[in-house]
């Protein structure tokens, strides 16, 4: 019956073999078409991960093995290949040739055990190696010793490895164990000799802290049984076996239970890469706290086998390395396999590139180190700025000291600040990063290339494509003056006063030009300096205060219309509720108002006047609250006082309260500072408030009056809030009845409204009339707008506060008038 499973149908045999065909056909045509669209997609893009695995994968099933050959030496030389791919491609290389090809092979194998940690793959190698070199196979000297210095490096690098290392010395010891068979049992000594090996290995497997200690145990007594030696075989205890052994052996196991839990998180199959990593960076931690470096590296190797790709994880073992290594073969083959792994982190190729120097590496290889470095793609324009200083760092330090290379000259460093500048200055303009790179070639000009002219073409160039970069003007003036060339100095002043520059730069500018000239230039230089700057400050000024009106007009406005639609909504929601009531309703609230407004007339309470008394309140207080201040005690906010204060005027607008506090420490007693911001754009107004502790204090901070702060002379007097108040509030003057203090405050009312009307775009202040209301006046009515005012008659003239008389408060008649105009 099973044999006839296999016969075909003759009926149905023709078409099932058209079918297959038809099938197999297709597939071909698919998988042609796919490598087509691979082979474009690596062409445009060779560092495609993906697609090159996709693509050997495809090939590898067509049995294309020329193709398949050349495209894994085409993504090794991008990327590292998983120990699984390189096992893939010993194999079938081994499978398509005989023991001729037995170099090539091994050769792969090498190239594979060099690029991550894995045991799966060294165990590959070490079968490999004792299968299929004929010397090894064939037991002799050479064949031996060779095999013999393959497990020690096998040891070395996988031994530590908690969970697979025993696969490595299982491997081991067989291989011992299998040439102990072959000696000649009247060989005595050689014999003795390879038992005492085997008993050397089985020791050094005992003191390592791994997963199978006590299976090891058990298959070590057995060994010794067979030795000859009396040992309890079947028991896990170290009775029978040396003192020095028992006691690496305990110590061993003790290590191995405190990480026991630590290599179960690691093995779990159901938690998530993110968990796994997690766990691994834990691990390093713990291992660390002992610093053992040998057992931190292998558990970085192990964490980087698992997370390739992660450039956090190869970060942090480099650094740990350049800790604790700091320089050697190890060091750079790891930062070789970073920048291998994740070519697309600038900050692992400038720490190779100082990792190579540190190892005294050639000209020669840290040149292609670099070059390779600009072909790769960075997230950011800084990490590639950062790579080209790097670069000249090393070439300036080997450069400077004698043990520097026979080839390196300074043309090395002028080309490579020049590739630098070609390459980020079109991305990077008015940026730091490209004033330091600048500053930077235009002092290596000066030091090392002892060329003045190449220095100022370095600023020349930079101020091209920066020419509204303040820093680079100022920097380019500082070498200049540093070198005493004032006039030079001077003459780029001339060339930058007028620019605008962002913020306060076009201020700044000025005013460094005057302190520039009074500290280094003459009178004349000085005089002439200040006829350029002052019609350029007071423009800047100018233009300053036209923006801040805009802004203030623009605010002002939104804020009107925001106040108008809420209003319109606040009558439509009440019109709306009045309408929805009964007629009822409506008639009982109506009465009730008429009761209220009869009431309110018995009492005599007028409620134009409360609520005028009350707006005006509210604006006074407004104008005192949109003045914002800074205080060094925030959570104790303070108004304006007359005691012991200081009114400071004319500050420059980038001063701040450590500014203001340095300025008077040499007065001392400063208890608070207060400066003035606008309200709208948060910026200082020039304007602040210091309080001092006594008079004594004050009295010294005023004398500071017309000092230099930030280029600006400062305006110091001792504050009097009162009398200002009274000035900008009050309107009568001393010796005026209530009648002239009524006719005054109409006046002022109307030449106010006047002068708003005028200039409507003017930002209106509020004022208090600063007098009492007379109680015994009573104004009848609700609307008192049309009350008329106390209007003086014909002839009557104010006198000076103090000086009018009662005559003078007469009004004349007609015949007194008369003769007046006869007399003259």
């Amino acid at each position: 019956m099973e044999g006839s499973d296999t016969v075909e149908n003759p009926k149905t045999s023709p078409k099932s073999s058209s079918d297959s065909e038809s099938s197999d056909s297709e597939d071909e045509a698919n998988q042609k078409e796919q490598l087509l669209t691979l082979e474009y997609e690596l062409s445009t893009n060779p560092s495609n991960y993906d697609a090159h695995v996709q693509y050997i994968k495809l090939l590898r099933r067509s049995g294309e093995i020329e193709k398949l050959r050349e495209a894994r030496e085409n993504m090794n030389a991008l990327f590292p290949l998983s120990p699984e791919m390189w096992i893939e491609w010993a194999k079938d290389e081994a499978s398509l040739s005989n023991d001729s090809n037995f170099e090539s092979v091994e050769k792969l194998y090498e190239r594979g055990i060099s690029e991550y940690l894995s045991i799966p793959l060294w165990c590959e190698y070490l079968n490999y190696v004792q299968e299929h070199d004929p010397k090894v196979r064939d037991c002799s000297a050479d064949g031996i010793s060779k095999a013999r210095n393959l497990f020690e490096r096998a040891v070395t690098a996988a031994a530590l490895h908690v969970s697979q290392g025993p696969l490595i010395w299982d491997s081991y010891t067989q291989f011992e164990q299998a040439i102990l068979l072959t000696i000649d049992p009247s060989d005595v000594q050689a014999k003795e000799k390879q038992v005492q090996r085997m008993r050397s290995i089985f020791h050094r497997y005992l003191s390592i802290p791994h997963a199978n200690l006590k299976s090891t145990l058990l298959a070590y007594k057995a060994w010794e049984v067979e030795q000859g030696n009396s040992l309890d075989a079947e028991s896990s205890n170290v009775l029978g076996i040396s003192s020095h052994v028992a006691s690496a052996y305990q110590k061993a196991e003790e290590m191995f239970n405190a990480r026991g839990h630590l290599e179960e998180q690691l093995t779990k199959q159901d938690v998530s890469e993110s968990e796994r990593f997690q766990h691994y960076m834990g691990y390093l931690d713990f291992e660390k706290s002992f610093g053992d470096p040998a057992r931190v590296q292998i558990l970085y190797e192990r964490a980087i086998t698992d997370f390739p790709v992660s450039s956090d994880l190869w970060l942090h073992y480099t650094r740990y390395l350049d800790k604790t290594l700091k320089a050697g073969n190890v060091v750079k083959d790891v930062y070789s396999r970073a920048t291998r792994s994740c070519p697309w982190v600038g900050e692992l190729w400038v720490r190779y590139l100082l990792c190579l120097e540190r190892g005294l590496a050639s000209e020669k290889e840290i040149s292609a180190a670099f070059e390779k470095s600009l072909k790769c793609t960075f997230s950011t324009l800084e990490e590639y700025l950062d790579l080209f200083i790097t670069r000249v760092d090393g070439l300036r330090r080997r450069i400077s000291s004698a043990s520097g290379d026979d080839v390196l000259n300074y043309s090395m460093i002028r080309e490579s600040f020049q590739r630098a500048a070609d390459y980020v200055s079109p991305h990077m303009k008015n940026t730091d990063g490209l004033l330091r790179l600048h500053a930077y070639w235009a002092r290596l000009e000066l030091k090392l290339g002892n060329d003045l002219n190449a220095a100022r073409g370095v600023w020349e160039s930079l101020l091209k494509s920066c020419g509204s970069m303040l820093e680079a003007w100022q920097s380019y003036i500082a070498m200049e003056i540093e070198l005493d060339h004032i006039n030079e100095a001077r003459a780029i002043y001339k060339r930058c006063y007028s620019k605008r520059f962002s913020g306060t730069g076009s201020e700044d500018i000025c005013h460094s030009w005057l302190r520039f000239e009074r500290e280094f230039g003459t009178l004349e230089d000085l005089n002439h300096a200040e006829q350029k700057v002052t019609p350029r400050l007071e423009e800047l000024q100018l233009f300053r205060l036209q923006q801040e009106s805009k802004c203030f007009t623009g605010a002002t406005d939104q804020r009107e219309q925001t106040l108008k639609k809420t209003t319109r909504e606040k009558r439509k929601s009440g019109s709306s509720a009045i309408d929805d009531q009964s007629p009822a309703k409506r008639q009982k609230h109506a009465s009730q108002n008429k009761k209220l407004h009869e009431k309110e007339k018995a009492h005599g309470v007028n409620l134009t006047e409360v609520n005028d008394g009350e707006e005006k309140k509210g604006k006074v207080e407004e104008q005192v609250n949109d003045k914002p201040m800074k205080d060094t005690n925030p959570t104790k906010p303070r108004l304006y006082t007359d005691k012991c204060t200081a009114f400071v005027s004319n500050l420059s607008i980038t001063a701040k309260d450590e500014d203001l506090r340095q300025f008077f420490s040499d007065v001392g007693g400063v208890t608070a500072i207060r400066i003035l911001l606008d309200k709208f754009t948060g910026k200082s107004r020039g304007l602040a408030y210091v309080d001092f502790e006594d008079d004594e204090h004050l009295a010294a901070a005023v004398a500071k009056n017309k000092l230099m702060l930030h280029g600006k002379k400062l305006s110091i007097a001792r504050s009097n809030p009162k009398q200002r108040k009274r000035e900008s509030f009050s309107t009568t003057a001393p010796g005026e009845d209530a009648n002239n203090q009524s006719g005054k405050h109409g006046s002022s009312v109307s030449k106010e409204s006047g002068e708003n009307s005028k200039g409507s775009r003017a930002p209106h202040v509020p004022q208090s009339t600063g007098r009492k209301r007379d109680e015994n006046i009573q104004l009848k009515g609700k609307n008192t707008f049309a009350v008329p005012r106390n209007v003086k008659p014909l002839g009557w003239t104010a006198s000076k506060p103090g000086t009018r008389t009662e005559e003078d408060e007469k009004p004349k008649s007609n015949d007194e008038f008369r003769k007046m105009f006869m007399k003259s």
